[in-house]
This record gives C-alpha cells, structure tokens and sequence, in this order.
C-alpha cells in the first residue's frame, strides 16, 4: 500500500519539462510519419498548435503591462530603475557582438561544405529597415490602446514605464492604482500558469506540421547551413550564458539550463519570443530571480535582445557570400558585426525583424539582398533554434540583474 502511494507520488511531481519533451518528442515523430501527407499535419492538427499558441499570446500583453508596472512600482525609485536598464541593453550589446563573431568565424571554418547552390534568377523583395528616427518615434505610442491591441511590444514597455513612473512620482495617491496593478499582475499570473498547463500538447501540435512540411529539406544542399547556425546556437549557449551565469549570477551552469528547460522547449516549438515569455518568467523565478526584475528585463529582452539571429545574420551572410563567389574581407565581416549588433536595437518590435536584420546586414557589405531567397524556405527552422537562444539569454541577463541588485542593496 505504501509503495503504491510513492508511485502515485513520484507520477505526480514528474515536472512540466519532461511533459513538454515528450510532447516535443511524439511531434517529431508524428511529424517524420506524415511526411509523405503534410497536408493532415496542417489541416488537422496545426490548427491546435495556433489555438495554444493564440492563447499564450493573448495573455502576454498583460502579463507584460501589469508585470513590469508592478515591478517599477515596487522599486520606489526611478534611478533604480534606470540602472537596471543600463546594465540589461549593455549586457544584451555585448552578448549580441559575441554572437555574431561566433556565427561568422563558424560559417568561415565551414564554409568549403556549404553545398553548391545556384545564385541566380532569385528574388527577394526586403522589407525597408525604418530609419534611426523612425524607431525613435516609433518607440512612443500615440494612445494607450493601439499597442495593446497591436501587441507592440516596445510600446507596450513604453507605457508600462510611464504609468510605473507616475505611480511612484504621486506618492500615497498612487496606491490604489498600484494596489489595482498587483491585483491584476496576480490574476494575468493564474491565467498563464492554467495556459501553460496545456504546453506539452500545444507542443505537440506546433512541431508536428513543421516536421511533415519542412523534413525532407533538411536532407537537401541547405542541410550544412543549418547543421553550422545550430552550432553557433549550441556553442554560443554553452559558453558565453554558461560563464555569465557562473561568474555574474553564481548559478551553476547545469542549474540554469535545467531550469530553463521548460522555456526553451516551448521556444523551440514555437519559435516566439513574445508567447514564450509567460513562461520563461516562471522558470528564472524559480532559479531565484528578483520578481521585480525579471519583469522588467525579461519583456525587454524579448523586443531588443536577439543573439540567436543575430548568430543566424553571421552564417547566412558567409552563405550568400559563397553562393555568389564572393570572399568577404576582414574589414567587410567587421562591418556585419557592427551592423548586427545594432539592428537588434533598431528593429525591435519590427514585424519580420530577421528577415530585415539580414536584408541590413547584406546591404552593408554589398551582398546582393536577392540571395535570402536561398534562405527563406527553411526560416522557420533556423528561427527554432534562434529564438531558443535569444530566450535563454533573456532569462540569463535578469539572474546576472538580479543578482547585481542583490550586491548593491547589500551595500
């Protein structure tokens, strides 16, 4: 009787992560089954895999807007706040180089086996990069209720902050808004975590079509391209968020990439910043991160911070260079690093940001912005692998925060 009631215990504290992996794992296999007919995995079961996905993203502008108003609030301090948002963008700047560097240094050892692929009759029509004044207007929403509705994440951030500020400003004729905010911070919490609970299926719905449409692809020429981006992923995540996790935030490596598990399963599957951030905010709470925090950096993070494309620009930049025939010189692949690590800033909240990253990148070195045709029909699955990092990187940059913030108030 008593080892039953341990079974029964043991079946109940199985954790959401290996839920969501068996999800995972019973998709791609679904996935490899209906290869021969995707339209079933499309017509029949990626509507599921949107229904989940809609959900997540319904309750991400809430749990945005309240979370990083709570969060400003309880600080009580503008200056604090201004300090946690220095050291978020400079640390999301210098991930983001390193990134890069890795891509293009990787994709410059292998070049030689990226398979023979011909260049020319491809069109591309890129999307125009908005200016640097345009992002700056841009960043300031004209209403309250266009972003919401909009899901203008960067507006979103913007009004957060505002209304954070002026709570803070007024003092004790603030509180019953802030109370109001807490309140509504709590409720968007249970509306996620009930959401969540339903992960490992809509898992499972959202990697199955991609699998059926998308595997007998992977075994074509772009096959080397893809094996060295999902390299620079893994290498990037392993050393670069494996040192600052264990130098900055004191959190064993295997620790972080345990606890986050969960997050950059569902990333991986979805391939959304944006619809994984409820539960990314989740896991780095657990690993102990400060509330109020993670937050604030976390939403940020999902708009400015791209070190998985920005790994991505690096790669497909040396590929379209050698699909053409052109060798890019030292100072060229500089140029792509810079520019790189800039456009993450000045595309953030850009519907397609990837795709005008690599259109930015390719124009400043000269690369003809036709050859993302090469590309385009395999996206989806190079956005997998780099929406992973660039949530994994979100997550690590509010533990390092967090932990900064734990030192100064120790002071």
């Amino acid at each position: 009787m008593r080892g039953e009631r341990v079974m029964s215990n043991t079946k109940k504290k199985l954790p959401l992560a290996f839920w969501i992996f068996t999800g995972l794992l019973l998709g791609i296999l679904a996935g490899m089954g209906l290869m021969k007919t995707p339209e079933i995995a499309t017509t029949y079961i990626k509507p599921f895999g949107t229904l989940f996905l809609n959900l997540v993203k319904f309750i991400v502008v809430p749990i945005v807007l309240f979370s990083i108003m709570s969060g400003v609030i309880s600080m009580r301090d503008i200056r604090k706040v201004g300090s946690i948002g220095v050291k978020t963008i400079v640390y999301y700047m210098c991930t983001t180089a390193l990134a890069v560097v890795i891509g293009l240094a990787l994709a410059n050892a292998f070049k030689g086996s990226f398979g023979e692929i011909s260049a020319s009759g491809l069109e591309y029509t890129a999307k125009e990069a908005p200016s640097f004044i345009e992002t700056l207007v841009n960043i300031f929403p004209s209403n309250v209720i266009g972003p919401m509705s909009e899901a203008n994440m960067l507006q979103v951030i913007v009004i957060a902050l505002f209304f954070g500020f002026g709570v803070i400003s007024v003092g004790e004729k603030g509180k019953p808004f802030a109370d109001f905010v807490e309140s509504a911070n709590a409720i968007s919490m249970v509306i996620m975590g009930t959401i969540i609970k339903f992960s490992p299926i809509g898992v499972f719905c959202l990697i199955t079509p991609v699998v059926a449409e998308n595997g007998p692809d992977i075994l074509g020429n772009l096959l080397a391209v893809l094996l060295v981006a999902y390299a620079g992923y893994i290498i990037h995540m392993a050393v670069v968020y494996s040192f600052t996790v264990k130098t900055f935030g004191k959190i064993s490596p295997l620790k972080f990439f345990g606890g986050m598990s969960p997050a950059m399963i569902m990333a991986f599957s979805s391939a959304s910043s944006v619809g994984t951030l409820p539960l990314n905010l989740e896991c780095v709470e657990k690993m102990g991160g400060k509330k109020e925090v993670a937050s604030f950096v976390l939403p940020l993070g999902a708009t400015i911070n791209m070190d998985g494309t920005a790994i991505y620009q690096g790669v497909c930049a040396i590929f379209i260079a050698t699909c053409y025939g052109i060798n890019l010189t030292l100072g060229q692949q500089i140029t792509i690093i810079l520019t790189a690590t800039l456009a993450s800033i000045g595309t953030a909240g850009v519907p397609g940001a990837g795709m005008i990253m690599l259109a930015m990148v390719l124009q400043s070195v000269n690369l003809p912005i036709e050859g993302i045709a090469l590309v385009a029909g395999i996206d989806r699955i190079f956005d997998m692998g780099r929406t992973t990092v660039n949530i994994t990187g979100d997550a690590a940059c509010a533990l390092i925060v967090s932990k900064m913030e734990e030192k100064s108030a120790r002071r």
